[in-house]
């Protein structure tokens, strides 16, 4: 028999769960660096496709979306024209006055085929910028190789690889020279 003075014994537990919630810190962390990435690459995005992007990639991309929408409603012609001179502006913010502001004609448009990191053919396909602002205006362009050159134009722009540069330049006084910074937002 058992004393009475004996511990009485109890049964085996087990033990509590553990719970969920609140985290530990290092879920914290996790969770934290995250939502830091998701937010970073959302910016990026945002910056990238809004046309808010600083300098002269932006104030171009700007541009060259203004000469798409006008491509709707204006002569193929004209707006052709009218990236002509963009792309030549573009040319010289990336590059400098010096290296691009002198070729004309097929020059032109090889310099662009070997400075376009993204491969589009502009020495082909870029005829059309050489000819058509001294076109009759009975000579008509179509709207798809105008719309064409102006996504080569974007992607052009967009590039990860830039053409080569001279660092002396220093950028706002490109831009300023070249017609591309806030003071030339409303000239295209």
């Amino acid at each position: 028999m058992l004393n009475s003075g004996t511990a009485v014994l109890r049964d085996i537990h087990d033990l509590d769960a553990i719970p969920w919630w609140p985290l530990a810190p290092g879920w914290w962390l996790l969770i934290g660096l995250l939502a830091l990435l998701l937010a970073t690459a959302g910016l990026r995005y945002w910056l990238r496709y809004s046309g808010f992007m600083p300098g002269w990639r932006g104030d171009a991309r700007r541009q060259l979306r203004a000469l798409q929408k006008s491509l709707r409603r204006e002569e193929p012609r004209d707006v052709a024209g009218r990236l002509s001179t963009l792309l030549r502006r573009i040319a010289m913010a990336r590059v400098g006055r010096r290296q691009a502001a002198g070729l004309s004609g097929d020059r032109w448009l090889s310099w662009l085929e070997e400075h376009d990191s993204t491969g589009f053919n502009w020495t082909r396909r870029g005829r059309i910028l050489l000819h058509a602002p001294y076109m009759p205006p009975a000579r008509a362009v179509e709207r798809k190789e105008v719309a064409r050159l102006v996504s080569a134009a974007r992607r052009w722009v967009d590039a990860v690889t830039p053409a080569d540069r001279k660092p002396g330049i220093p950028w706002r006084e490109r831009l300023a020279s070249y017609g591309l910074g806030r003071r030339s937002r409303h000239h295209v």
